[in-house]
Formats: structure tokens, sequence, C-alpha cells
């Protein structure tokens, strides 16, 4: 069994063996990236089915809505737990049993007969993406030395942009050969492939001082999450005001904040609180909030132009947001962003990132309107910003948490996406609709009486999503900055602690 010690002489690398990496540690990075894939791909496929489904199996607004957020909510509520249950039990078993689960659901997903069974199975996909989101990552930590850890969390990190942009021009190319169904049945020997090389080659790790579980953290972490996420992706649609938004935002601070008082005083805690106090790990719990909150968001109301202002169907606008995705697995996988990381130190990094990327929303919204050419180059320096900017983060966030939570450490950087995913789509998109009336463009299109009013309905828009992309920009712009400062606040006094030992 590959068990990582926990020293306090550890804490910084990993043992005799890991000073230089498990020795098939490159092939497990592949099978880990196999296994990551298979989530990442469900997370967008289903959104270009949603004609097909409301067809076929007669499903409502409301139906859709819950297929679609069923897997996020309960994937988004069990990160941690999931995290807390990989470090005690071990991350192989969790990953395996990850790969059962999401497997499972996606058979049962694919020959559903109702809306009902389909949701079912979409749940139980999020219990297995939770499971596979949290063990991928810990694995990666625990198998590569130090010095790699940049690399290999830049190729961990192109497989998330590659399954953002191949979900959909994946599930555009099986509907139009094969049945809904077949969106989820591809997963299976995706999953089933993974699972074998997972058995074979990935290393047993997991914290060898078995604390005790957490079963009221877990408990509590799960419904505010959950509770959380559901007030913020409700809100556009029911109202801000309304009395279910209302409702589960304040169950969602109540437990959260019940959740942060149990795990400050149980001698247990799955998170441990203190880990907040690392200037560090603050900074770049900042930097994945802001980052995700202007990327999803943005990147959610640039399809929206793609399709509705410059008319591109929905399988084109997915190519036409490929090179965001391509750019940054040709930088992280080339090796070009680890050695810029390497080179510039990480407060640096992120900074830089995190400039590029709000630059790249920038020319997104003040030349998308001419043409795809300005939306092109915008998409090029996001996708760069990210290659650098992202595993920086992440590498930041699981170096400062000792290895033995290395699962713990991967849930907070997956539930920290999560939230700032699903905020950055409900506040850029209320900025969208305060600047356009109609409920969409499609029904203030619809409604327009001449050429001059849907010219005007578009502008509006247009001008509509210039708002939102720059609001977006700023975000980001802040974010980089704030967790380069934090960042580069706490390497300083780490070295003066060094320079007065």
């Amino acid at each position: 069994m590959y068990n990582m010690p926990t020293s306090p002489a550890s804490q910084g690398v990993q043992g005799t063996q890991g000073l230089q990496g498990h020795p098939q540690r490159w092939i497990v990075l592949g099978v880990i990236c196999l296994a990551q894939l298979t989530v990442l791909l469900d997370n967008t496929v289903l959104n270009v089915a949603i004609p097909s489904l409301t067809r076929e199996l007669d499903a409502s607004t409301a139906d859709i809505q819950w297929m679609i957020n069923a897997y996020s909510l309960v994937q988004s509520g069990l990160l941690l737990t999931a995290g807390s249950a990989a470090d005690r039990y071990g991350r192989k078993k969790m990953l395996i049993a990850g790969l059962v689960l999401f497997g499972v659901g996606s058979l049962v997903a694919g020959l559903a007969q109702s809306t009902g069974q389909l949701i079912a199975a979409r749940a139980g996909m999020g219990v297995g993406g939770a499971l596979l989101i949290t063990t991928t990552l810990a694995v990666v930590m625990q198998i590569f030395a130090p010095e790699e850890q940049p690399k290999a969390i830049g190729i961990w990190a192109a497989v998330n942009a590659l399954g953002f942009a191949t979900g959909p021009l994946l599930g555009g190319f099986m509907l139009n050969h094969f049945w809904w169904g077949a969106i989820f049945l591809i997963n299976i020997p995706v999953a089933a492939l993974a699972l074998v090389a997972a058995v074979a080659l990935v290393p047993e790790s997991k914290n060898p001082r078995g604390d005790r579980p957490d079963l009221l953290g877990a408990l509590l972490s799960t419904i505010g999450m959950a509770a959380l996420v559901y007030a913020i992706i409700s809100g556009p649609a029911h109202g801000w005001t309304s009395g279910r938004v209302l409702l589960t935002g304040a169950v969602a601070i109540v437990v959260l904040a019940a959740f942060a008082y149990w795990e400050n005083r149980v001698p247990y805690p799955m998170l441990d609180l203190y880990f907040f106090r690392d200037r560090r790990f603050t900074g770049a719990v900042t930097g994945v909030v802001l980052i995700t909150f202007g990327m999803a968001g943005s990147l959610f109301l640039l399809t929206q132009h793609l399709q509705f202002v410059l008319g591109y169907g929905p399988l084109e606008a997915g190519v036409r947001t490929a090179p965001l995705a391509l750019a940054i697995v040709a930088l992280n996988f080339s090796g070009l962003a680890a050695k810029w990381t390497k080179r510039l130190g990480a407060p640096v990094s992120i900074g830089l990132g995190m400039v590029l990327m709000s630059a790249g929303l920038v020319s997104i919204a003040s030349l998308a309107p001419a043409g795809y050419t300005g939306t092109l180059v915008g998409l090029l320096l996001i996708g760069a910003g990210a290659a650098i900017a992202n595993p920086a983060m992440a590498h930041a966030i699981m170096s400062a948490i000792p290895p033995e939570k290395a699962g713990v450490g991967a849930g907070i950087n997956g539930t920290l996406g999560e939230f700032g995913n699903g905020l950055g789509v409900a506040v850029l998109g209320a900025v969208l609709s305060s600047r356009f009336a109609a409920v969409s463009l499609p029904v203030g299109l619809a409604a327009a009486t001449s050429a001059e009013e849907r010219r005007r309905v578009t502008d509006s828009f247009a001008a509509g999503l210039e708002a939102s992309q720059l609001v977006g920009a700023v975000a980001v712009l802040v974010g980089g900055l704030l967790a380069a400062a934090l960042l580069w606040r706490a390497e300083r006094a780490d070295s003066e602690v060094v320079v007065a030992q």
C-alpha cells in the first residue's frame, strides 16, 4: 500500500519513495485524467440534448431544470464529504467507487423511460462525480514529487478544459446519429476502461491517523452547500426575492454557520478551519472563486451571443468556443505553463494569468459585436491566462494543506469552483437582465413588429452582454490582484521565518 507518512519532516515531501514520485506516476496520471474526463463531459453534454428530452420524454421546463440541477446539487453538496471519506478510507477505494457509481448511473440514465428515472439517475451520477473530482486531484498530489506537481496539475487542469470543450461537440455528434440516451451510454466504456486501469495501476493512499468520521460535519456541509447552490441557480429563474430563493438561502446560511461552529470545536474536524489562517490558502481560495465567477458567467453569456446575435447553431457555437480549451491544453500538455510558473513564482503567475483572462473578457465585450475575430482573440487570451493561473491556484491550495488531508483539499477546490460557477452565471445573468427587458432574445425578437424594432432588440441584448462581460472582467482582475498579493505576502512571511531560524 502506497500510504504517505505524515511526520512533520514529511509535510513538504511525500516520503522516501515520494522524493522521486511513484514509479508509474505518468501512467497513473493518464488513468486519473480518463476518470476525470467522464465527469467533465457530463457537466456540459446534457445541454445540447434538451430539445430531444423535451420532445421524447415529454419533459416540462421544471423537469429539464431538475435533470440538470440534480447532478450539480448532489455533486457540489458532497464534495467536502467525498474528500474526507477518501482521506479516511482510501483514495483508490473512493476512486473505484466513484467510477462504479458513475457508470451505473449512466446506464440507468441512458435507459430511462421517464423524467423521474432520469432525474434519479443523474443524482446517482452526482455522487460518483463528487468522489471522482476529489480523489483524482488528491492522488495527483500523492504520487508526484513537489517539483513535478505543477506540471501534473497543469495536465489535470487541461483535461478539465478539454472536457468542457468537447462535451457539447460530443453531445451534438451523438444526437445527430443516435437517440438521446446515447449521450449517457457513451460514458460506460470510458468508465469501465478507467475502472480496470485504476484497479491495476493506481496506488492506495490514505490518512494513516484514522480519525473518527465527522458524521455531523458531513451532514451539515452537504445540506448547507446543496442549499446554497440551489439558491444561487434558482435566483435568475424565480427571482432573488422569491420565497423559494430566500428560504433556501436562509437555510444555507444557518446550516453553514452551524457547520463552521461545529468544525471549530470537534477534535476530529472534517474541515480544519485553521487552513484559512494561511495566507497562501486564503489567496488561492479567493482566486478560485473570482476566476470561476468571471469565467463561468461570461462564457455562459458568450454562447448566447454566438447563437442569438451572430446566428450560429449550437454545434457551430461549440466549435467556435473550442479555441479557449485548445489554448489551455496546448500550454499545459507542452509544459510551457508549468515552466513559466516555476520561473515567475505562484503570485506573479496567478496575477499574470488573471490579467490575461480579464483582457480576454474585455476583448469579447468590446469587439465581439463586430464579428467573430474579436471573440477569437478574447478566447485565446482567456485560455492562455487560465492555463497559467488555474494550475498555480490549485497547487497553492493543495500545498497549503497537509498531505494526509489531500482529499479535503481537493473537495475545497471543487466546492469553491462550483460556488463560483453558479454565482457567476446568476450575477452576470442578472446584469444582462437589468439591461435587456425581454425574457430572452428569441421572445423579444418574436414580439418585434418591424426590422427597426428587431434591430433595437438585438442592440439592447448586445449592450447587456457587453456590460455583463465587463463585470466578469473586473471580477477576474480583482481576484487575480488580490490572490497574488496574499500569496506574495505569505511567501515573504515564510522567507522571513526561514531567515530568522
